[in-house]
């Protein structure tokens, strides 16, 4: 018998042999049509006789916990250059079930790149009874983001993370961890990361630091916000001149198990600490806080981004059952272009082929160029023109559509057998099937995949995003 038939053979035994009627809808995106019907496929009976390219199977790997973006000032300062009638049309393309239905997102704890400036919630040095403590300038501008988000949604789950402490608990209080005249370091101060604590690491600092979450947490409940769960810190592996802070493994599992976890357990009980949002692909470095026997007590799961996702796979097969997400895509820089979107949908197929159960966009909304403010043109899911004060869906918004609108929290990835480079499936709560499938070339592609005791063939147009909805 001839291999390929000994593998056909073997992959339809993944697959359900009893063949029934079955629906499948087709929505596609090219960069000149997008979100369109794709048309018709063409659906036969499984032949064990033929090679298909994909076999969806009824094998369920991860949970999918949701897809999401970050909250920042100037997301909401662009926001607010629209309409009324447009700011509602924008916060319902991103959170409503009709739109991207964005139910998982993320909020910086003071300052993050996309600040207007930087701050914290605590600037008064010597502080250690966070007597100044505020969330004041929150109140002006993230916090009515978030709760226009959860009036469309108000199933989101929000969480939290710091691109740096207050200054005056660092090393070489600053802000940053590279020297640049918009920050105004002395290169001497610089500091290398995922090495250094740049948290000054004696008992007073650091249950001040642990005492800044908790408060973080009981202003945002008075505010009437929720925070479901937080990191401790956003990528300790950067150097660079935005807000960022470096800590090493050791530290890091000092921090959440002797000061962070037992008082949250304490005084937030139903907020999760994840251990993130990790740069790094360093494994043994991920293991030292993991393993530690009092860090590992408090922490509910592992955020990943940028050289994070290549740890993902192996950080999966040590932890089987724990959650982990991607914290942040890989940002662009302003091009707003299809290729900067395939670009994303590799980054989401490594992450939740890897094992993460939420895929994290960055910037939702942004003015012009997407410039932050320390200089840097990122990309963005709806960009406004601040002159004339209009907006348009980016390609990457499109892309992350496919996902949100059609791969709700509660799904599970299903596990594909075959050339499945392209494509990622899940099964939704109802049962349904959801195949998204990438053509990446510049030609039109046909492909065929069988499930379920059904084989669906159908032509994808040259450079597009096909998402099929599997129903009985």
């Amino acid at each position: 018998m001839k291999i390929k038939k000994i593998v056909t053979l073997l992959c339809a035994a993944a697959v359900a042999t009893t063949a029934s009627a079955i629906d499948v809808k087709w929505t596609s995106s090219t960069d000149a049509d997008r979100w369109h019907d794709g048309g018709q496929v063409e659906v036969t009976t499984f032949d064990p006789e033929v090679v298909y390219d994909v076999l969806v199977t009824r094998y369920q790997q991860q949970p999918i916990l949701g897809w999401g973006g970050c909250f920042g000032e100037l997301g909401w300062d662009a926001l607010q250059l629209l309409s009324k009638k447009d700011q509602k049309q924008v916060m319902q393309e991103l959170f409503s079930a009709d739109g991207a239905a964005f139910g998982y997102c993320r909020a910086p704890i003071g300052a993050n790149d996309f600040a207007r400036d930087w701050y914290s919630l605590d600037d008064v040095p010597g502080d250690y009874s966070l007597k100044h403590f505020s969330i004041k300038r929150d109140k002006s501008c993230l916090i009515p983001y978030i709760k226009a988000a959860r009036k469309v949604n108000p199933d989101m789950k929000l969480w939290a993370c710091p691109w740096s402490p207050p200054t005056w608990i660092k090393s070489n209080k600053n802000y940053a961890t590279k020297a640049d005249k918009l920050n105004g370091m002395d290169p001497k101060l610089e500091v290398k990361t995922g090495a250094e604590d740049m948290v000054c690491q004696d008992d007073r600092t650091l249950n001040f630091y642990a005492g800044y979450f908790s408060k973080y947490l009981t202003e945002y409940k008075k505010a009437g916000v929720k925070v479901d769960m937080i990191m401790f810190q956003n990528e300790p592996y950067t150097h660079n001149i935005w807000p960022n802070c470096s800590w090493s493994p050791k530290g890091t599992a000092k921090f959440v198990g002797k000061y962070l976890g037992p008082l949250l357990k304490k005084e937030h009980p139903g907020v999760e600490i994840w251990h993130g949002t990790m740069n790094t692909s360093n494994y043994d470095d991920l293991m030292t806080v993991m393993a530690d026997p009092e860090a590992s007590k408090y922490l509910s799961g592992m955020g990943f981004q940028w050289e994070g996702k290549d740890v993902c796979r192996k950080m999966r097969e040590t932890f089987l059952d724990m959650p982990m997400m991607c914290t942040e895509n890989e940002c662009g820089s302003g091009t707003y272009d299809w290729p900067a979107a395939e670009k994303t949908w590799w980054n989401i197929k490594a992450y939740v082929d890897g094992g993460c159960g939420v895929y994290m966009y960055f910037n939702m909304i942004l003015k012009d160029k997407g410039t932050s403010s320390w200089g840097w043109d990122q990309n963005t899911l709806i960009r406004v023109d601040s002159k004339t004060r209009t907006y348009t869906l980016t390609p990457e918004f499109y892309l992350m559509k496919h996902f949100g609108h059609f791969v709700p929290e509660g799904s599970v990835k299903l596990k594909l057998m075959g050339n499945d480079d392209d494509m990622l499936a899940f099964q939704r709560p109802d049962g349904t099937v959801v195949v998204f499938v990438a053509n990446c070339e510049d030609n039109a592609r046909t492909k065929t995949v069988a499930w379920n005791g059904q084989a669906l063939k159908f032509k994808m147009e040259a450079r597009s995003f096909n998402t099929f909805v599997i129903s009985k």
